[in-house]
C-alpha cells in the first residue's frame, strides 16, 4: 500500500477537543467537522479508551478523506483526565451503551451515513453498535480487533488475573497514580524511557495526563475484567456473515489481541469478507506513533473510498 509520508511534515487541520454530556456521563470528544460532508466517521478506541492517543490518526484520516467526511472520536467514560463520575467503574456493556446513546443523542439527526472504525475492543464495540443501529451505520472497520480470547497469550492471562482481583487492581492503580505526583518533566521522562521511546508527543502527553489517574487505571482494569468475561462467548458470526459486504478487518502480523489464527477463522466462517494484514511493524498500539497513525489512516481511507465507489456504482 502506497503511503503519502509527506503528510507527516505537512500542516494539517487539527482535531478539536471538547466535553459533552451523553446520558449523564461527561464524555471526551475529538472531532474535525467537514464543511459539506457526505459521510461521518465515528471512531471507537480500544482499552485504555483515551482518545488523545488517537489524535494524529483522526487528523490524518480527515486529511486523506479530503474533507468529504467529518471524523469524531469518542473516549470511554472515566478513561479521562478528571474523575467526572466520582470513582464509578463501568463495564464493557456500559461502555457499549454509552456509544449507542452518543449516536442517538448527537448524531441521530444527521442525514449522511455513519461509518464505524474501532480499534482492539473498540472493534467489538463497533459490531455491537452496528447491530443496534443498522439503519444509521453503513460500514464497519475493525483495526487489530479484539473479538475473542486468545488462550496462547500470556499477556492476556496476566492481565485477566490482575483485573479479576479487586485488591491487586486497586494496588496497581494506586502505584501508577503515584507517578502522577511527580513533576511533569520527570513523568514525561519516565514515560518516554519505559513506554514511549518512539511515541509521538501527544501519546506521551495522553499517558501522563490520563493514565496517571487512579480512576482511569481502575476503569481500564475493570473494563478489561468484563471484556474477558464477555469475550469468552462466541462472537456473533451470523450477523457479520449477513452483512459481510459492510465489514472489513485489519490484523497485525504479531498481535496477541487479534492473532492471525483469528483472521483465518473469520475467513473460514465468513468467506469473502475483506481482511488485510499489516506487516509494517506498527504493532497493536499503532496510534502511539505518527508513522503508525498515518499508515493505518491511509489503509482506512482506502477502504472507505473503495466501499463508496462500489456503493455508488
Amino acid at each position: 500500500m502506497a503511503v503519502d509520508n509527506d503528510l507527516l511534515a505537512k500542516a494539517r487541520k487539527r482535531a478539536n477537543f471538547r466535553l459533552c454530556n451523553v446520558s449523564g456521563y461527561t464524555s471526551e470528544i475529538l472531532e474535525i467537522q467537514a464543511d459539506t460532508p457526505s459521510l461521518h466517521v465515528l471512531f471507537i478506541p480500544g482499552n485504555p479508551g483515551v482518545i488523545l492517543f488517537y489524535k494524529e490518526f483522526v487528523e490524518f484520516l480527515y486529511e486523506l478523506l479530503a474533507g468529504t467526511a467529518s471524523v469524531t472520536a469518542i473516549g470511554h467514560v472515566s478513561h479521562s483526565r478528571k474523575d467526572w463520575e466520582q470513582g464509578r467503574l463501568l463495564s464493557l456493556q456500559e461502555q457499549i451503551d454509552h456509544k449507542i446513546d452518543f449516536i442517538r443523542e448527537e448524531l441521530q439527526n444527521i442525514e449522511i451515513p455513519i461509518l464505524l472504525v474501532g480499534h482492539s475492543i473498540g472493534s467489538y464495540i463497533s459490531i455491537e453498535i452496528f447491530k443496534k443501529s443498522p439503519q444509521k451505520v453503513k460500514y464497519c472497520v475493525g483495526l487489530y480487533p479484539f473479538l475473542t480470547l486468545n488462550p496462547h497469550s500470556t499477556t492476556q492471562l496476566v492481565i485477566a488475573k490482575i483485573a479479576k482481583s479487586h485488591f491487586v487492581a486497586a494496588a496497581l492503580s494506586y502505584l501508577v497514580a503515584s507517578l502522577g505526583l511527580l513533576p511533569v518533566q520527570a513523568l514525561r521522562f519516565i514515560v518516554r524511557k519505559s513506554l514511549g521511546k518512539s511515541w509521538s508527543a501527544s501519546a506521551v502527553e495522553a499517558a501522563c495526563s490520563h493514565l496517571s489517574q487512579y480512576h482511569t487505571m481502575r476503569n481500564v482494569l475493570y473494563m478489561a475484567m468484563t471484556e474477558f468475561e464477555k469475550l469468552s462467548e462466541t462472537p456473533d458470526w451470523a450477523f457479520i456473515r449477513e452483512r459481510k459486504a459492510q465489514f472489513a478487518f485489519l490484523f497485525g502480523d504479531d498481535d496477541h489481541w487479534g492473532p492471525l489464527h483469528l483472521s483465518e477463522e473469520i475467513s473460514k466462517l465468513v468467506p469473502g469478507i475483506p481482511i488485510s494484514i499489516e506487516r509494517e511493524n506498527h504493532t497493536h498500539g499503532f496510534s502511539c506513533t505518527e508513522a503508525g497513525s498515518l499508515w493505518v489512516a491511509q489503509h482506512v481511507a482506502d477502504l472507505i473510498k473503495n466501499q463508496w465507489a462500489c456503493t455508488n456504482q
